[in-house]
C-alpha cells in the first residue's frame, strides 16, 4: 500500500486566484508595503524561525510591519497575504479524489506555519480532500532536511519505502529519495495516477 505525500505551493495551490501571479505582485499598491523590505524586514530575519516552528508568525509580523507600514494591521496583512496565495488546482485536486477511491492515502507534506497550515486545510477547504498535514512548523524541520521526511512518515505510521512525496522542488525530490521515500518531481502536465503507475505494479 502507497501513501502519496503531496507539496502545496506549486503542485495544489498556485498564486494569486485572479491569475497565478505570486501573491507580492500589487503588494505596494495594495497595501503600501514594498516588497523589497518586505525581504529584508521580515522574511530575512524571522523567516527560517518562523516556518519550523520556533517563533510565530504574528509575532514577528507585530514586531516589524510598523516599519513597513504604519497604520496596517497584522491581521489585515495576513488575511491579504493568504487570500492572495490561495489558487487551487481544481484539477490536481480531483486526481486526489480518484488515487484516494483507489485506497490509496494523500496528505499534504508542505513547508508551512501554522496559520497558513490551518488556513489551507480549513478556509481552502483542502482537508475535505486530502488524509492529512504534514507541515514544517508542526515537526520542527523543513524540507529538504532529513528530519522532516523521518517525523512525516512517522506521523503517518508508514514504512519510508510506501511513502511518495510528488514536489515541484528538485532538491526536496532528492531529499525524499535519500530518506528512503519514493518521489516523483512535478512538473505541469503531469497526472497523478500517470506519475504513480511505476510504483503501483
Amino acid at each position: 500500500m502507497l501513501h502519496v505525500m503531496l507539496d502545496v505551493d506549486g503542485v495544489v495551490v498556485k498564486g494569486r486566484p485572479a491569475d497565478g501571479m505570486p501573491w507580492a505582485t500589487d503588494l505596494e499598491r495594495d497595501l503600501g508595503v514594498v516588497p523589497q523590505r518586505l525581504q529584508s524586514e521580515f522574511f530575512a530575519p524571522y523567516w527560517g524561525e518562523i516556518i519550523v516552528g520556533r517563533r510565530g508568525l504574528h509575532e514577528a509580523l507585530t514586531a516589524c510591519l510598523p516599519k513597513l507600514s504604519p497604520t496596517l494591521s497584522v491581521d489585515a496583512f495576513i488575511d491579504y497575504w493568504f487570500s492572495m496565495d490561495a489558487r487551487i488546482d481544481e484539477d490536481v485536486l480531483a486526481q486526489c479524489e480518484e488515487l484516494r477511491s483507489k485506497g490509496i492515502a494523500v496528505s499534504l507534506a508542505t513547508n508551512q506555519e501554522h496559520l497558513r497550515a490551518k488556513y489551507l486545510m480549513e478556509d481552502l477547504g483542502l482537508g475535505e480532500h486530502v488524509d492529512g498535514i504534514f507541515y514544517s512548523s508542526q515537526v520542527g524541520a523543513r524540507k529538504p532536511d532529513h528530519a522532516f521526511f523521518e517525523a512525516a512518515a512517522l506521523g503517518c505510521g508508514m514504512a519510508p519505502e510506501a511513502l511518495i512525496l510528488v514536489d515541484d522542488t528538485e532538491a526536496n525530490v532528492a531529499a525524499a529519495i535519500e530518506a528512503g521515500w519514493k518521489a516523483v518531481h512535478w512538473t505541469e502536465g503531469l497526472r497523478l495516477t500517470d506519475c504513480l503507475s511505476e510504483f503501483s505494479t
